[in-house]
């Protein structure tokens, strides 16, 4: 796993018994992501996949929405006294023509592993025009039954959790429910980063016909990532926030929480869910 995973040692205690063994941890390390030279972020990480991380976190920010609109991404030497590459320092360039908006001003942001948003000035600055409007999409129809079926899915593909158990994941599906692509990360919204920049890489921006589903709560930053790639559903195994009801109410994304077996919680766009007739109460 190279620097995904590391060891150490620890005493374990089972039903009384001591014992000291190895265990694998997973990797946590701080990536600087700087735009054109300069710094923009500072994110703690799982390396691996750096530049997609990069670059999905730039789409989510408004900055590229095609993989025309990034000429390169580099790791920078120089990050350390001795001038060493610690590989945990990108830079990335723009194409000539793309316009940079006003995201630098106040956000000098240290971005912690559990929360994307540290250093936004205001909710408002996080409220960036969509490229793709969800609303305009072409109509996608899920079945509760194939939502359901989707967090075993996830979970068997988690290979560096099985090994931790430290790690959230992130996966998209099909609206058929045909696994497209999944990354794990010490942070949900790095991992969501990381599939949002391998789908700009490949030119599949947006993706208009795919469900994202996370393995923790939906906060507003992971549905805010949701729409400023295209992506008409949002599922999460845990709660949704308050805000991000409201900007999945405001954006019309189909939010789901609470999505454990055969029972889920639909906050908003229900009407991308195909339900059966069934008497409703309260």
């Amino acid at each position: 796993m190279g620097r995904v995973t590391e060891r150490r040692k620890v005493i374990r205690i089972r039903d009384g018994a001591v014992s000291t063994r190895p265990d694998t941890l997973v990797a946590e390390e701080p990536l600087e992501i700087r735009l054109n030279g300069k710094p923009l972020a500072i994110t703690m990480r799982t390396p691996g996949d750096d530049f997609a991380l990069a670059a999905g976190f730039l789409v989510s920010e408004g900055v590229l929405a095609a993989a025309s609109e990034l000429q390169n991404i580099v790791y920078c030497a120089g990050a350390t006294v001795d001038g060493s590459n610690t590989y945990n320092v990108v830079d990335v360039k723009t194409a000539p023509g793309v316009v940079i908006p006003d995201i630098t001003l106040e956000r000098n942001v240290y971005t912690t592993s559990s929360c994307g948003l540290c250093g936004k000035a205001s909710l408002d600055a996080v409220r960036t025009t969509a490229r793709w409007p969800i609303a305009d999409t072409p109509p996608v129809r899920v079945d509760p039954e194939l939502l359901a079926r989707l967090p075993d899915r996830l979970r068997a593909a988690q290979r560096v959790f099985d090994r931790t158990g430290g790690l959230h994941a992130a996966a998209l599906f099909t609206e058929d429910g045909e696994l497209v692509d999944i990354r794990e990360d010490v942070g949900r919204h790095n991992a969501v980063d990381k599939l949002v920049g391998r789908a700009l890489q490949h030119g599949n921006l947006p993706l208009s016909r795919t469900i994202l589903l996370v393995s923790g709560r939906a906060s507003f930053e992971l549905a805010q990532k949701a729409v400023m790639a295209g992506i008409p559903v949002l599922a999460a195994v845990s709660a949704p926030s308050s805000l991000a009801v409201d900007l999945a109410t405001e954006t019309g994304l189909t939010l789901i929480g609470f999505l454990r077996g055969t029972s889920m919680n639909v906050y908003a766009g229900q009407d991308r869910i195909a339900l059966r007739a069934a008497a409703t109460q309260g």
